[in-house]
């Protein structure tokens, strides 16, 4: 799901101990939905951590800081693919949503991940068509899931 250069940029994060969490479709694709996007959406509890600076240090990005209605966002060979989040709708603060985040493992390191349910009551409070879209893979991904933790829970 990721190259090489994009899951160093997750490994630096998570080394340079910043907190944050994949949203949107990748965190979908991240615990079994079958979802496609060309981008991946991070949800950072500070942008301004300086875990994040060291990071794009060390892999030669750079964070563009927000121009006039455009958001904050990065640049650099490793980081195009990612996208800066600084809210997301319809859910909890970061600090509450953390809390019940997936722990999604990426050879070598892991990442918090927003759980489908909270996927999919953002999607339901945005209410887009790509959203609406997208709705029905991600509730059958959701009850998918939940069967497969029932089974792993009698089998214990």
């Amino acid at each position: 799901m990721f190259t090489a250069k994009e899951l160093a940029f997750l490994r630096e994060l998570t080394r340079n101990k910043v907190p944050f969490m994949v949203v949107g479709l990748s965190a979908a694709a991240l615990q079994g939905a079958p979802m496609v996007t060309q981008d991946v959406d991070l949800w950072f509890r500070n942008i301004a951590h300086p875990g994040i600076r060291k990071a794009l240090n060390k892999l030669g990005g750079t964070l563009v800081p927000p121009i006039e209605l455009n958001p904050p966002m990065f640049a650099g060979e490793h980081v195009e693919c990612f996208d800066i989040v600084l809210t997301v709708h319809g859910v909890g603060s970061f600090d509450q949503e953390i809390k019940t985040a997936v722990v999604a493992p990426l050879g070598g390191f892991s990442v918090h991940v927003l759980p489908l349910e909270r996927i999919i009551a953002s999607k339901k409070f945005l209410n887009r068509e790509k959203d609406r879209m997208a709705l029905p893979a991600l509730k059958a991904a959701a009850k998918a899931r939940r069967a497969n933790e029932a089974r792993r829970k009698q089998g214990a």
